[in-house]
């Protein structure tokens, strides 16, 4: 069964269409990329997803059930995590207590005003594993508002870690990263994928990110389906080098 699939999906607003028609499905284990240049509809095909908007036409089906009228909350619940482009974190707390808060919500403890010792320690083993898994263990006191932009976005992908998901929505983890800190989350998306098997679709501008992770590179333009492969027929597309690039090979 596939993780995702979207059908013939179209987002109107008023007289503008901003995403039309657009089909993809997305295999366990899969990484997917959607690329395309600005305005080409990728930030609201996510939301769309994510169920922050709710499509014109079409359907999304998650792991078979279609999603289409479930709120984002109850979509989180169901298996599915994202980030955003602005990186979304509790910055006047520190590290381990931005993945505790999550980690607490995944276990069903929000509303406990008790833990035994037992649910203590689970708690604990699973914040601890997180944050080693996102590299962050020696940061774990730290204000998150006090990192690095780079350290910032890895906490973020910890925080969507700790719900657990089945798939893992990334709107353009590497944006307004230098080198070493593109270094870094290229190796932190890596390991979740190649080490821990997730199913992660991610919207990415560093080609260098994209075709270096990708399994597989879904390119829309101006809102539409333009082309899908493997990063080896992406690159050597002429139509997705006249859209995006900017150039015909």
């Amino acid at each position: 069964m596939s993780v995702l699939e979207v059908k013939d999906l179209s987002k109107r607003f008023g007289s503008l269409v901003a995403v039309r028609d657009i089909s993809l499905t997305v295999e366990p284990g899969e990484l997917r990329a959607v690329i395309g240049p600005n305005g080409a509809g990728k930030t609201t095909f996510f939301n769309l997803v994510s169920g922050f908007f709710a499509p014109s036409t079409g359907s999304i089906l998650f792991e078979g059930r279609d999603i289409g009228g479930v709120p984002p909350h109850r979509r989180v619940g169901l298996g599915m995590a994202r980030t955003f482009q602005i990186t979304e974190i509790f910055p006047e707390l520190t590290v381990f207590e931005n993945i505790r808060i999550v980690t607490e919500v995944a276990a069903g403890y929000r509303l406990r005003p008790w833990l035994s010792a037992a649910e203590r320690a689970e708690l604990r083993r699973r914040i601890e594993e997180t944050l080693a898994l996102a590299a962050l263990s020696g940061k774990a006191d730290r204000l998150v508002g006090e990192l690095a932009h780079g350290d910032q976005r890895a906490a973020e992908i910890a925080m969507a870690l700790a719900l657990q998901p089945r798939l893992l929505l990334l709107d353009e983890p590497t944006a307004g990263m230098g080198d070493q800190e593109t270094y870094e989350i290229t190796q932190l998306i890596r390991r979740l994928h190649k080490d821990r098997k997730l199913t992660i679709v991610l919207i990415e501008h560093d080609m260098r990110v994209v075709f270096h992770l990708a399994d597989r590179i879904t390119v829309l333009d101006q809102g539409s389906f333009l082309a899908e492969g493997t990063p080896p027929e992406i690159a050597a597309n002429a139509a997705v080098q006249t859209a995006y690039l900017g150039q015909a090979a």
